[in-house]
Order: structure tokens, then sequence, then C-alpha cells
């Protein structure tokens, strides 16, 4: 009876060393870069929009985050179909980042991040970003509408760290 115990432990074990489950941690350590040997997936389409192409990227929109949990800009504006490359600025000395979303999206994610701190996540609507570094995310806006940015490390959200990005037809 005792084999069954330590089979399932070795089971365990051999799937997590293996990556089989997804990881749930938020550390100050930004996401990796997608592994060129693994298939691609189409991009998964969001009610704001679907992860772009870099090539396609016309223009680049700076988003500076700072430590007063603010965002500069505090709202942007796009074309329906663009590609745009967001490059995401942490001018301060905390972990930040930036989240595109609805306000239900963002909303639910932050009360997720609040029980969770530490829950990681490396979606292509998301810029993790250390202190003083810069991360990208390129996104198509192929919806039209307006929509939300934030950051949803816990309390910066409630805290007023928060944005708006309107796509025009």
């Amino acid at each position: 009876m005792k084999t069954f115990p330590c089979m399932a432990a070795l089971v365990l074990a051999a799937s997590a060393a293996a990556g089989a489950f997804p990881a749930w941690a938020h550390g100050t350590d930004a996401h990796a870069a997608p592994d060129a040997s693994r298939p691609t997936l189409s991009p998964e389409q969001k009610d704001w929009g679907l992860a772009g192409d870099g090539q396609h990227a016309r223009r680049t929109i700076t988003l500076t985050m700072t430590d007063d949990m603010r965002f500069t800009p505090d709202h942007f504006q796009v074309k329906r179909g663009e590609t745009v490359r967001l490059r995401v600025v942490n001018q301060g000395q905390v972990m930040h980042e930036a989240v595109l979303g609805t306000r239900d999206s963002l909303d639910a994610h932050a009360q997720m991040m609040l029980k969770y701190p530490g829950m990681e996540h490396a979606e292509p609507y998301m810029a993790h970003v250390a202190p003083g570094q810069t991360e990208e995310l390129v996104w198509n806006f192929n919806r039209a509408g307006s929509f939300d940015f934030a950051c949803l490390i816990a309390g910066h959200y409630q805290a007023g760290m928060q944005g708006r990005f309107t796509v025009t037809e």
C-alpha cells in the first residue's frame, strides 16, 4: 500500500519538472521570450484585439510607468486594424506591468492578483516590467471601441494605475 503514494509523488514531481503544470508566480523576473522550437498557435481573439506580428507594426506608442501609480500617457488612440508596438517603460523602483483588456476583465484579474499576488502569466497583451527596464508588446487592434489598460500588481490597480485606449473605425 505504501507504493501508491510514492508512485503518485514521483509522477507529480516528474510532471512538474517537465513543465506540465502552469506557473503561478508573478515574481520579479520578466516573462521569458517565446520558444521558437515550439509550434506557433493562431493568436487568440480577445474583445480588445489579438496578438500582432512585429513586422506589421507601423507605429510605436511608449507607455511610461512610475511609482506614483500612473501611466503616461493614460490614453491613446489607434485605428481599427492597426498593429502597434507598445513600448512599456518602467521608470519606477518597483515592478509594474501593463495589461490590455476590458474594464470587466481587468477588474476580475485585479481581484485574483489580490488573492494570489505571486501569480505568473505571460499573455501577449501583458508586459511585466522590472524597475528601470523596458518591455514591448505588439497588438493588433482589430475591434473598435473603448478599452482599458492597467497595472494589475496587487494594490497598483486599486491606487489608480489605469488608462484607456480608443480604437476608431
